[in-house]
């Protein structure tokens, strides 16, 4: 049996203007291809939990109507995508079945919409997918594949988590390799389709786990560059400094994402910044108290450091770890005016970075059951909207046109080449500044 691992890559937008502006944008479009770039984690996980016995392969899908870049030898199709590319997966899973290949899939989407991906698989896994993968391929080997294996009440334990077999992998088609050190956020962001969908419990993994899978990518990469996909990795600032020490001995350079709080320890900035820490994604979502205000589940939490935003930023950076703040456009209570605040506010604090994307109702999210309820869905169930760069949704102080011209605008302002590189001088300039001040006394 042989099993191909196929994942639908790559990110556009429907907005045929910002297609063309990225075209133009150096900073607009350099986050967007880093995602692009970033390899299937998941199924690279299922792939190393799979028996030396099957025959296994790895295949990014930029274009499924590109039918020779695709396997067409496999048995068994086990097909995961983003919920922006969701119809594409399902007419390649679609073709799979036409010619006589079992169709598996999984993931964020199906896992909130498994019925709908049920007509176009032979089976769907529901939840996380290490903890029906042993039983799948069990199953697809004593030919009785069950049509779905929902696993959401079973958590599964990372401390059990498999090598990924990241020798699938072509490295040098990757500018970055991920690892995953833990799952879930315990913010739980309205609008947050990331693994709070599919585990709600926040867990780490073990950090002999996180060394092994980096020691394993620099067999195949010897200087590579390691993002940690995860949701928030520095919550537990005690389990994070174990695991920055051990990254640290590794000598790799590194990007992660994690909440404004890693700003309150002056002993971890030191410590990610001695170990290679190149940059840090933080969700600021709104310089607006409006903005912030009900944007989690459980607390106004990042409402309540908006006044220390600021601060935050600056004692990160001079430290020398770069700032990538993201900011989410069309906010409940945000009008037109959120345009010119994001600007000034990346102006006012000297961000290295920032990513702007309009505000996303995916399916799943408790966001989306909310605009659902209040009718102002306007593309219901068309999923390539969902890019972070289409409105999808009715705002609520301010029109579609308003939302998407205001956007577009703020991209053309942030990303231009001069901004660009004019945040990314200042950085420079601030970083040789605290040094100097080190170095003499200061």
């Amino acid at each position: 049996m042989k099993i191909g691992f196929i994942a639908m890559s790559g990110t556009r937008a429907q907005n045929p203007e910002l297609m063309a502006l990225g075209l133009t944008l150096p900073g607009f479009v350099e986050r967007g291809k880093t995602i692009a770039s970033l390899p299937s984690l998941g199924l690279l996980t299922l792939a190393g939990m799979t028996p030396p016995t099957i025959d296994v392969e790895y295949v990014e899908v930029r274009d499924p109507d590109a039918r020779p870049s695709i396997p067409t030898d496999c048995d068994v199709a086990a097909i995961s995508s983003f919920t922006a590319q969701i119809g594409q997966a399902y007419r390649l899973a679609d073709a799979y079945r036409a010619q006589g290949t079992r169709v598996v899939m999984g993931g964020l989407h199906v896992t909130a919409l498994p019925d709908e991906a049920a007509r176009h698989a032979d089976s769907v896994v529901i939840g996380e997918g290490e903890s029906a993968w042993p039983t799948v391929i069990r199953d697809l080997a004593a030919d009785r594949l069950q049509d779905r294996y929902d696993v959401r009440a079973a958590s599964f334990d990372l401390s059990r988590a498999p090598l990924p077999r990241f020798d699938l992998l072509n490295v040098e088609g990757y500018n970055r390799l991920t690892v995953q050190t833990e799952r879930g956020c315990p913010h739980r962001c309205e609008f947050c389709a990331s693994s709070i969908l599919l585990s709600p419990q926040y867990k780490l993994k073990p950090v002999p786990k996180v060394i092994a899978e980096i020691r394993r990518i620099k067999e195949l990469w010897p200087r590579p560059f390691i993002e940690l996909a995860d949701d928030n990795t520095f919550v537990d600032k005690k389990h994070s400094k174990v695991l920055v020490q051990a990254i640290g001995a590794e000598d790799v350079r590194w990007f992660t994402e994690t909440d404004i709080s890693v700003a309150d320890d002056d002993e971890l900035l030191r410590m990610m910044a001695d170990t290679g820490c190149a940059q840090i994604l933080i969700g600021l979502e709104s310089p607006s108290r409006n903005g912030l205000n009900g944007l989690e589940q459980r607390s106004n939490w990042k409402q309540k450091r908006l006044d220390r935003y600021a601060v935050a930023i600056e004692r990160i950076q001079s430290h020398g770890i770069s700032v990538n703040g993201c900011f989410v456009l069309g906010l409940d209570h945000t009008g037109p005016e959120s345009f010119d605040a994001v600007c000034q506010f990346v102006r006012d604090t000297g961000l290295y970075e920032v990513q702007i994307t309009i505000l996303t109702p995916f399916p799943g999210t408790p966001l989306y059951n909310r605009l659902r309820a209040e009718g102002r869905l306007l593309y219901d169930a068309q999923w390539e909207r969902c890019s972070l760069f289409d409105v999808n949704f009715r705002p609520s102080d301010m029109t579609v046109a308003e939302l998407e011209t205001g956007f577009r605008e703020l991209a053309e302002t942030l990303y231009s080449a001069p901004a660009t590189r004019e945040r990314r001088r200042r950085f420079v300039r601030t970083r040789r500044a605290d040094r100097d001040a080190i170095a003499t006394g200061r």
